[in-house]
């Protein structure tokens, strides 16, 4: 499960060392976690990463199959999750240190910044391969973070794209050997750990308003 580290005034969160899939008790324990983040006050920034091969698979699919009937209200969970750490008070950096699939790939995109690791792992959006189409706060969150052609070229052929590459895209800030990772990230949180407060609080809202405005729609939140 996810734990939380501090580093003067930089926040860890680790994902975990597994799939770190969305399941429902994953989900509320990264929000426990930002919940602490959020009540520290003062100079912070948040670096978001994990322990292994995988940063995050996404959904938690097995799941899914069990309870079928609780998808629209664990979309609206994960909607919502996407929501938080988009519009967090502070700067935000994930640190890709293994494969970011799908929902994780997202999550990683509601970082202000992302640190990707050069020479193994893929970040990767499979939907149109795996038949599971975007919800529409989805497509407005990947829409919003990427330029149009790697936005279009990520979602319509579910190409997975080394650190390398991701760099080259747009889709990370940078690409660096593994044991640079989590350290890059920690670099840029740092430097950036004073201007976390109310107006980048508003900035975000602002800048991000009709993604928010989506992503927190709990009424048709599968579009």
């Amino acid at each position: 499960m996810p734990t939380l580290d501090r580093h003067d005034d930089v926040f860890v969160l680790d994902l975990g060392d597994g799939e770190n899939r969305f399941h429902p008790d994953w989900i509320a324990e990264v929000n426990a976690a930002l919940d602490r983040v959020e009540a520290a006050g003062g100079a912070r920034a948040l670096v978001t990463a994990a322990t292994g091969k995988i940063f995050s698979n996404g959904l938690d699919l097995d799941w899914l199959g069990d309870n079928g009937d609780k998808f629209q209200e664990y979309a609206v969970s994960v909607h919502a999750l996407f929501a938080r750490v988009l519009s967090l008070p502070l700067i935000t950096v994930a640190a890709l240190q293994g494969h970011t699939f799908a929902a994780g790939a997202m999550l990683s995109l509601a970082h202000d910044f992302r640190v990707m690791r050069a020479d193994r792992g893929y970040w990767c959006l499979p939907e149109a391969d795996i038949e599971i189409p975007f919800t529409r706060g989805m497509s407005a969150l990947i829409q919003a973070r990427l330029a149009p052609r790697t936005a279009h070229e990520a979602m319509t052929t579910a190409r997975r794209y080394g650190g390398s590459d991701a760099l080259a895209a747009g889709i990370v800030d940078q690409a660096v050997p593994e044991a640079e990772v989590r350290p890059t990230a920690l670099a840029i949180a740092a430097a950036q750990a004073g201007k976390a407060g109310t107006t980048l609080a508003t900035i975000k809202a602002r800048m991000y308003a009709g993604v928010l405005d989506t992503l927190r729609d709990k009424d048709n939140p599968l579009g």
